[in-house]
């Protein structure tokens, strides 16, 4: 097996089409059909059917998507290792992050990052933790700063826990005062995030575990589209602490013990060594967190732990 054979492979399987993949990886049409099918004949099956100009991966093809995505990520991270031991020059950190900490912590430091190291590309993908965690598994981030769930994420992911935060009840006032309870919220219509946030399933199990389903105003959106969905008043929402800095329309409004909260943590493949770059990034950040940098209802914790 041939690492280009892995490369048409996967350029096929992404664009599930023989011409188009060819264009992509610059080479003739004709010589890219024959390495697939010299794959294939060294696997003993086929990865595509075609028929009627029409591509799609067998089983075997399904299976071998992945390990090959990770086997070409894996290369670049080696050229990108020994192209960064001139001394951080250049290089690439690819970095994820959910919608709320990338709108709050990870700006800063990623202006900070940029003026220490300015040869050094920084690629941010923005999305809920559950994306994210595939996306680390493929090979496609390096790191991603996530939600870590109860149940915490597998070996697979190393992950460090940096952060505890409080979620609050954001709204318009009067709904600033005392704690409130979740069992408050029966018969409140809310502002939801959309399905695959980690905060929708938070507000719901909190909501089933205070024994009422909750009623929605609305739902289905993303961070930025909920805040402001709240702050035209067509509802409260439940939001992490942090993402109200800067939007003096909302007031938070803490919830009643035990309250709600959220463990924020780095994670990064277990069985893939962090690249100089990567490793200077994680050190700005974990710099980055002092008390006096995070806002109220956050707070420091943690050390590195296998699999969450």
């Amino acid at each position: 097996m041939q690492f280009q054979q892995l490369v048409y492979f996967v350029a096929v399987a992404e664009t599930r089409h023989f011409t188009r993949a060819a264009a992509r990886t610059h080479v003739a049409q004709p010589s890219l059909s024959k390495q697939i099918r010299a794959l294939e004949h060294e696997l003993g099956a086929e990865l595509f059917t075609r028929v009627r100009g029409n591509i799609a991966l067998t089983p075997a093809g399904e299976r071998l998507l992945p390990i090959a995505r990770r086997i070409l990520a894996d290369v670049d991270v080696a050229h990108l290792e020994v192209a960064e031991l001139v001394g951080l020059r250049s290089g690439r950190v690819r970095i994820g992050a959910t919608p709320s900490l990338s709108a709050s912590l990870l700006a800063e430091v990623l202006r900070g990052f940029q003026d220490r190291y300015a040869g050094i590309r920084l690629l941010v993908d923005e999305n809920g933790s559950r994306d994210l965690v595939r996306a680390l598994l493929r090979g496609d981030l390096d790191l991603a700063l996530i939600v870590v769930p109860p149940q915490g994420v597998g070996a697979a992911l190393t992950t460090e826990p940096l952060l505890r935060e409080d979620l609050v009840l954001a709204g318009r006032p009067p709904v600033a005062g005392p704690a409130v309870p979740i069992a408050a919220l029966r018969g409140v219509r809310l502002v939801m995030f959309r399905d695959g946030y980690d905060l929708r399933e938070a507000t719901l199990t909190a909501c089933h575990e205070a024994g009422f389903e909750p009623e929605f105003a609305i739902e289905g959106g993303e961070m930025d589209a909920v805040l402001r969905f709240v702050e035209v008043g067509l509802g409260p929402a439940i939001v992490p602490s942090m993402v109200l800095a800067g939007r003096p329309g909302l007031t938070a409004t803490p919830l009643a013990p035990p309250g709600l909260s959220r463990t924020i943590a780095l994670a990064h493949r277990s069985d893939a060594a962090l690249t100089h770059a990567a490793r200077a990034f994680r050190e700005e950040l974990v710099a980055f967190l002092t008390p006096e940098r995070l806002p109220a209802g956050v707070e420091r914790i943690g050390r590195a732990t296998p699999g969450g």
